[in-house]
């Protein structure tokens, strides 16, 4: 376990954008931790600790930014990295699910037949907010026979109580707002 000294300096590296997207949100801006390679592997071990052992068969990463750290936990825990997309970019045939955001609806993608079926799964993104598009990442993991054993997030905005959405399911965050 990583210690809270250690914690904090990557917490210490995610900057507060006032009104954006929209006015009266607070955004958590995630590019100065990336930017700082201590920062980065921080993260990074906090969230594949907790995972060591497990057997893991795909790490679906949530576009954009959980590409990002799932595709760099994916490596790390010897799975399969399996992107869900927003609609259009991906090339060929998908399954689709629609979903409602902290902002407004969208819309995720996977490619079909990307989870085998009885895959164990963990969905990763950079922040639980509402916990809808995790949610939905989760449905089309199912669509495809796979389980979630875990949603794991870089920040968790507790007050948006996103974590209730997902429940019971496992819910692992570096770190909380």
């Amino acid at each position: 376990m990583l210690s809270a000294e250690t914690l904090a300096y990557a917490k210490s590296k995610i900057r507060d954008i006032p009104d954006f997207p929209t006015p009266g949100i607070l955004f958590k801006d995630i590019t100065p931790l990336l930017a700082d390679p201590r920062a980065f592997h921080i993260v990074l071990d906090s969230i594949a600790e907790r995972f060591i052992g497990e057997h893991v068969d795909a790490i679906v990463g949530v576009e954009a930014r959980g590409f990002i750290f799932g595709g760099a936990l994916a490596a790390r825990l010897n799975a399969s990295f399996v992107p869900a997309r927003k609609p259009g970019k991906l090339p060929a045939k998908s399954d689709r699910v629609s979903y409602k955001t902290e902002y407004s609806e969208a819309t995720l993608e996977m490619h079909e037949q990307s989870i085998r079926r009885g895959s164990r799964v963990l969905v990763v993104d950079d922040v639980l907010a509402t916990g809808g598009t995790a949610k939905a990442s989760a449905d089309l993991v199912a669509t495809q026979g796979g389980e979630v054993v875990a949603y794991t997030f870089v920040i968790e905005l507790s007050f948006l109580k996103g974590r209730a959405v997902l429940a019971p399911g496992r819910v692992e965050s570096v770190i909380t707002y």
